[in-house]
């Protein structure tokens, strides 16, 4: 496993095990099958619904907790300082866990300078090993790390080959935040996984289509975070460390960058009503 170094000096696994979109009654079976592959870095959020599943395989899995790097987000109908607090302590007692080792503001909505005054409280208090964000395009990043005494160490956008972020990466390089791809395959859309530049590059390599994405965003100073529900693709995942895409091959991935969503855009006001009206 390869490892990033936040701006803090906390060690980050490089790939880990995203579980959005992971039922909530079967979501200690997958991490638990995660960890035993080899993950030790699980990626939830309040808003999945599934941070009890997460705790359960925590509390399960024979690993000594040092050792797991459990991420979560505070959401948008927790925001502001006393409700993002609660929340905190919540997400604590789901994940079975004295510490959290990154906590994420889930979306760039509500009152989330409240948000992350809570969070700093929780990280000088030991709660929390690292701080950061999620969804928060340039603008609102560097609004962010230009009055705050603990500059986000992380920020988790959507990054994959068709949407690389490469403005946004140059600006988290300039203030010392470690970009994070959530959705690294797009969920398949766009013919990802048909895509034949891609393909060609991994038949050269003998690896899939998946391994070559996430070898990629690792090389490009990214860290992933895959989710899939089957074992054997688990471990697919996993196995990327063996080998490193040539310069021409990062060159071809790089130049299917259509810098625009696969998903949705975060200024799109119809969205912003949408996410800011859930849960609430």
């Amino acid at each position: 496993m390869d490892y990033k170094v936040l701006n803090n000096n906390v060690k980050m696994p490089a790939l880990g095990y995203g579980v959005y979109q992971v039922d909530p009654t079967k979501c200690e079976r997958c991490v638990l099958d995660a960890i035993s592959v080899g993950y030790r870095s699980i990626d939830t959020a309040q808003a999945y619904h599934n941070e009890e599943g997460v705790g359960n395989a925590i509390e399960k899995c024979g690993i000594t907790r040092s050792e797991l790097f459990i991420t979560t987000k505070v959401w948008i109908s927790n925001a502001g300082y006393e409700k993002a607090k609660a929340s905190i302590s919540e997400s604590l007692k789901k994940l079975k866990t004295d510490y959290i080792d990154l906590l994420l503001i889930h979306q760039p909505f509500n009152d989330y300078y409240g948000t992350y005054r809570a969070m700093t409280e929780a990280y000088k208090e030991g709660k929390i090993r690292a701080i950061g964000v999620s969804n928060f395009y340039p603008d609102r990043l560097i609004d962010l790390c230009q009055f705050q005494e603990i500059i986000p160490a992380v920020n988790q956008v959507e990054t994959h080959p068709f949407q690389q972020q490469k403005a946004a990466h140059e600006i988290m390089k300039k203030y010392g935040v470690q970009h994070e791809s959530w959705g690294p395959f797009a969920e398949g859309r766009k013919d990802m996984f048909t895509n034949p530049v891609i393909k060609t590059i991994g038949d050269k390599y003998s690896k899939s289509v998946a391994q070559v994405i996430l070898r990629f965003l690792i090389q490009s100073d990214v860290v992933v975070i895959p989710k899939t529900t089957h074992k054997e693709r688990m471990i697919e995942n996993l196995n990327v460390f063996d080998f490193s895409l040539k310069e021409e091959d990062m060159n071809a991935i790089t130049s299917l960058d259509t810098q625009e969503s696969a998903f949705f855009s975060h200024y799109d006001p119809a969205m912003v009503e949408f996410l800011t009206g859930l849960d609430r």
